[in-house]
């Protein structure tokens, strides 16, 4: 819909933040079952094309974009590896497509790939359009493509999250990636702008249902409120509220019944205005055991969680399909 495309890119006039170092730090993971650790990289490119021709609705991660040349890339790259210490996976990531020469070149990719080859996984960020490019890649590297698909409903792609893909397209993509012998994780989102909390739930397990046989690893993202975005919008005007972190829960222990592969979920800004949060008194032990279930895999971290606004959310499940009639 070329209306919602233009509205979307409206929020993107503002000069863009010029940060050139990339961001870099490290974490926990999980590979084959067990807890290691995780080097995270972040490199400064010209980030993804579809927010420059209009963009998801719900991201913001263009302003940490700049036109970044050949060399300005491998000196961040370079930088990154001085702090790298052979942690077992790397984790790579541009706020746009890894995959689209665009942003990093071939022989940069190259040049990446030779750097962190003591990696037992590495992970890299792509939109479905770039996947072909995997054919040209070694197949001796343990390679996990991280796809966006967000939801499976086409109509949720294209009127609440403007992603430019449907979900046929996405999947043929997701096929290849598999037929390039690579492994797949799959962001889906928790609430999209314009469902209620529990279509949004709803929307998020049919979702993992469509993916899951496909999928090495789902990854939940729940809605954080990013600048410059209709989202923003949105939550400034009172019409959007980022997902309840029982939302978030309810999302994850279903999960768990339908697919059996690796499931996580990373809560950005988690028990803040601008994240999936609670009422405050609980959000800390909540987002601790979905912490936790990350790692475990285990829905019995959530079997102690108790709090009055349990109820609260409940009671705003039931009142907002009475209002849709």
């Amino acid at each position: 819909m070329k209306e919602f495309e233009e509205v979307v890119k409206n929020f993107k006039k503002e000069i863009v933040k010029k940060v050139k170092k990339p961001r870099i730090w490290k974490e926990k993971d999980v590979l084959d079952g067990k807890v290691v650790n995780a080097f995270v990289l972040i490199l400064r490119t010209k980030g993804c094309f579809w927010a420059k021709e209009s963009g998801c609705s719900m991201c913001g991660y263009y302003r940490e974009t700049y036109d970044a040349g050949y060399e300005e890339i491998k000196k961040q790259i370079d930088e990154a590896y001085m702090q790298y210490e052979g942690e077992e996976i790397v984790k790579i990531f541009t706020s746009g497509s890894f995959l689209d020469e665009r942003e990093v070149p071939k022989e940069l990719r190259d040049y990446i790939f030779k750097k962190f080859s003591k990696a037992k996984k590495i992970i890299v960020e792509t939109r479905p359009e770039f996947v072909d490019a995997l054919e040209e890649i070694s197949s001796e590297i343990r390679l996990e493509v991280a796809m966006g698909l967000e939801s499976a409903n086409n109509k949720v792609l294209e009127y609440s999250i403007n992603k430019g893909f449907t979900f046929e397209e996405w999947r043929k993509s997701a096929e290849k990636v598999i037929s390039y012998g690579r492994e797949l994780k799959v962001y889906i989102l928790i609430k999209p702008p314009f469902l209620t909390e529990k279509d949004a739930i709803k929307d998020a397990i049919r979702s993992a249902e469509k993916v899951k046989g496909i999928a090495t690893t789902i990854s939940f993202n729940p809605v954080s409120i990013h600048g410059k975005t209709l989202v923003e919008y949105l939550w400034k005007k009172g019409l959007y509220s980022p997902p309840w972190l029982w939302s978030v829960v309810e999302v994850l222990k279903e999960t768990r019944k339908i697919y059996d592969g690796y499931i996580k979920c990373d809560v950005i800004a988690g028990g803040k205005e601008r994240g999936s949060h609670n009422c405050g008194k609980c959000d800390k032990d909540v987002l601790k055991a979905i912490k936790n279930f990350n790692f475990t895999q285990n829905v019995k971290e959530f079997d102690n969680l108790k709090c009055a606004c349990q109820e609260e959310w409940k009671d705003l499940l039931e009142i907002e399909e009475f209002f849709k009639g």
